[in-house]
């Protein structure tokens, strides 16, 4: 590994260990967002772009970091910009936060991972760089993998870069909807697992195996 991707490495294991030494997730539980709503909105009222300036970076930096704290952020979106212009911050921060995870992944491990496994991963990445947005999408509504395991995961692949933005950003709204519209209501939640409920999990798993309809459809196809 040569000297730049080590930088990297190293910027990005100092980046990870300031948060957890300066105990920032403290603030990113719902508990202090309740604390500093008000704080929170009658800020963004005297200061809209630089507060959301201020939130889209802290979401990116979460995100690309992989850094516990996003549900609480996506609440705060909808309880100080609203539902609807909160899941617009909330899918900027964590599509561009996801993507440049996605690269940092295929810059620092990429070759690696081809130069070893590249003959066992090929029809994977065969079948990604055809098909890869419906996996994806079906990846994002559906939570089977933890978000930043996808982000890091996308990147060892062939996936298109392309591919990975939009795939992200069109399979995030609805989730990002969800965390917002509570958020707006934050008073009447008492925990974070209210906000997602069974009804919601299964719409969003419907909602991917429709995404894995024309991938489903070609194979069938094929036969």
């Amino acid at each position: 590994m040569n000297k730049k991707k080590m930088w990297v490495i190293a910027v990005l294991l100092i980046l990870i260990a300031l948060f957890f030494y300066f105990h920032l997730g403290q603030y990113l539980t719902l508990s202090s967002l309740k604390e500093n709503r008000d704080y929170l909105v009658a800020f963004y009222e005297r200061h809209r772009v630089v507060t959301v300036s201020i939130f889209v970076a802290a979401y990116i930096l979460q995100t690309a970091l992989s850094l516990p704290g996003a549900a609480v952020l996506s609440l705060a979106a909808g309880a100080v910009f609203g539902a609807i212009m909160g899941t617009l911050y909330v899918n900027l921060g964590a599509t561009v936060g996801a993507t440049a995870a996605f690269l940092v992944a295929r810059y620092l491990f990429n070759n690696v991972i081809q130069g070893r496994f590249g003959t066992r991963l090929e029809k994977i990445n065969n079948e990604l760089e055809t098909r890869g947005f419906n996996y994806l999408l079906f990846l994002r509504l559906v939570p089977i993998f933890p978000f930043f395991l996808i982000n890091l995961g996308a990147g060892l692949t062939r996936m298109r870069l392309r591919t990975f933005f939009f795939g992200t950003m069109i399979g995030i709204i609805p989730g990002s909807f969800v965390y917002c519209n509570a958020g707006a209501s934050l008073a009447s939640i008492t925990s974070l697992s209210e906000v997602v409920s069974t009804r919601v999990l299964g719409s969003f798993a419907l909602l991917g195996l429709f995404a894995l309809v024309p991938v489903i459809y070609q194979k069938l196809k094929k036969r």
